[in-house]
């Protein structure tokens, strides 16, 4: 066995049984592992229709073929599930070393079926796996969770994958953490796992992962750590500033989400950027397993300290909201990695919330907390705690900003595709970028295509920005790619430097068979239209490939974007041909035969 360890741990939770089931290798390279075979499993073994929240759905915790080798970053794990926020298939990724650590116990995927009678967690000592009760640990939040189960355990190099109050409380923001600050953190994932009276998955392994060619991928890996240091982003951008360095970047291109999309240039961007929060707030850098880039921050604000915040955290908290003040930010990023919180959508529901409340439709007398006034630092610490909690009007917050805001019969105030919450670029000033947020399979999202790189970054060309011309193929090309590195277990900022035939390299040393850039591509593309299928018989339709009514209404009021629109109904019929798609946004039968989706 190559790159595989050959097993799936299958824990049912309802009859209290563990099984290990082999893996079929051939169907796991057809989807490579990770997010595309999850997305196969999931797909065959639940209706698309049943509730996200009921004990019909399952959860899919999976490696990939190159999780726990010796390739830079090849420690990502998946989470595939129906989401509870979305409707859509959810496929969370989450670094730090807990993916590695399942494979070395002798296992590809972990799935969770049924439900618990009663809180447990699952401990996993390589072939000894047991359902242990929670009851103690029910409550607690994350830091204390992994505290806890580590002395359990009574081995301190075991690694902890946790849901915090959130998930207990099935918020559709819930994430599910591991290593404390790493987070399977969109679609909330984590109220799936809470809904199945599951807290935690402890675990300890003491084997290697086995691949084909050791020589050859000696030199593969060589030739991509090289690449990998000598590019601008992941060499030197990245290791030095964070995610955060992104901060003045867009905002200087003017599309860099302020006060709730209103606008998308922030006055105050300096005190909220990489270079503020590395100069006064980082204490080290904390990389995830086998990596060279280490984009992981590590700050302490007060008494607060811990991983983060990101890019993405840095902009929902910070110009989202109006604030300025990167301590605040800090604290409100540590306090979701404490309940178990989707950093994004928290901030970005709070956001809403101040434009809501701003526009009247949120009455003061129903707010039991700070004001939700733009620039209040205290707004966006309490009331995390209070979504984290679901106490007060923070239970309604902790719906997410689609349910807040259609509850006061406004729902277009809400920046979501899917009633998912963008994330931290605004698309009038970025039109490629805009038809793959309209596409993607688990609403808004930049990680399904992060065409951010070529309008913006230049990487592996500059695109301009503004132009429509060739668009909708690069979102595709982005998408596909980008479901591969995902199914591969390496992390998606490898992509900045490397394409789509050193991740073919890797594979093949990995599985001892030639695999071509092509191989890849078509894998992701078998993946992205799998996925696809699954949201159709789920409910979706091509009405659900869209942007809020702002982005596409309302023309950018200042900046370097000024006066722009984006133009999804241009893009989007291109974009469905370029996928073999019909008028209506579904995969032909044509295009089904030709992926073997049939």
């Amino acid at each position: 066995m190559h790159a595989y360890v050959g097993t799936i741990l299958r824990i049912n939770l309802t009859e209290k049984t563990i099984k290990c089931e082999p893996l079929d290798v051939e169907t796991a390279k057809k989807f490579i592992g990770g997010r595309g075979l999850g997305s196969y499993l999931l797909s065959q073994e639940i209706d698309p229709e049943i509730d996200a929240l009921s004990p019909e759905n399952k959860v899919f915790i999976t490696t990939g073929p190159l999780t726990g080798t010796t390739v830079p970053t090849g420690g990502r794990y998946m989470v595939i599930t129906k989401s509870p926020l979305t409707g859509t298939i959810a496929s969370s990724n989450s670094g730090g070393f807990w993916g590695p650590e399942l494979k070395n116990a002798g296992y590809d995927i972990v799935v969770l079926e049924g439900k618990a009678e009663k809180p447990v967690y699952i401990s996993i000592k390589d072939d000894q796996v047991e359902i242990k009760d929670a009851a103690h640990l029910w409550g607690m939040k994350v830091n204390e969770t992994t505290d806890t189960l580590l002395e359990e355990f009574g081995d301190p190099k075991a690694r902890v994958l946790c849901i915090g109050p959130a998930g207990e409380n099935l918020s559709p923001m819930a994430a599910i953490m591991n290593e404390r600050y790493r987070a399977a953190g969109r679609s909330g994932v984590g109220a799936v796992v809470g809904s199945k009276n599951v807290k935690a998955i402890v675990v300890r392994g003491s084997g290697k992962v086995k691949i084909a060619d050791e020589e050859k991928m000696k030199a593969f890996v060589k030739d991509a750590m090289k690449k990998i240091r000598e590019n601008g982003v992941t060499g030197q951008g990245l290791p030095t500033y964070g995610t955060a360095v992104l901060v003045n970047i867009i905002n200087e291109s003017g599309v860099l989400p302020t006060r709730n999309f209103q606008t998308g240039v922030f006055a105050d961007a300096e005190a909220i950027s990489g270079e503020t929060l590395a100069a006064e707030y980082l204490v080290k850098k904390d990389p995830c397993y086998r990596c060279p880039i280490a984009c992981g921050r590590y700050t302490k604000a007060d008494e607060m300290e811990g991983g983060g915040p990101e890019y993405e955290t840095i902009w929902c908290y910070g110009s989202d909201c109006g604030i300025n003040d990167m301590k605040a930010i800090i604290k409100a990023n540590h306090l979701c990695n404490e309940y178990g919180l989707d950093t994004i959508t928290a901030g970005a529901t709070i956001a809403c919330a101040m434009e809501l409340f701003e526009k009247g439709y949120i009455k003061p007398e129903e707010v039991d907390g700070p004001e939700l006034t733009w620039g209040n630092a205290e707004a966006i610490i309490e009331w995390t705690k209070k979504m984290g909690t679901s106490e007060g009007f923070g239970a309604k917050l902790a719906q997410g900003s689609y349910r807040l805001a259609e509850s006061y019969g406004v729902p277009e105030y809400s920046m979501t595709v899917k009633k998912q919450e963008l994330p931290a670029y605004d698309p009038r000033g970025i039109q490629g970028h805009g038809v793959q947020y309209a596409t993607s399979n688990r609403g808004g999202c930049h990680v399904r295509g992060y065409l951010i790189s070529p309008e913006i970054l230049g990487l592996p060309e500059k695109l301009d920005r503004f132009s429509l011309e060739g668009k909708p193929l690069w979102a595709k090309i982005f998408q596909d790619l980008t479901a591969s590195i995902d199914a591969s277990g390496m992390c998606l900022f490898t992509s900045f430097a490397l394409g789509a035939g050193d991740y073919a390299d890797l594979l093949s040393a990995a599985w001892g068979v030639e695999v071509t850039a092509e191989d890849v591509l078509t894998a992701g593309d078998r993946i992205y239209n799998l996925e696809r299928i699954f949201n159709l018989k789920a409910g979706l339709t091509k009405a659900d490939d869209t942007l809020p009514k702002r982005l596409l209404e309302e023309p950018m009021p200042e900046g370097p974007s000024k006066g722009w629109v984006h133009k999804l109904d241009e893009l989007l019929p291109k974009y469905y041909e370029v996928r073999g798609w019909d008028a209506d946004g579904v995969p032909t039968a044509e295009k089904r035969k030709e992926l073997g989706l049939e």
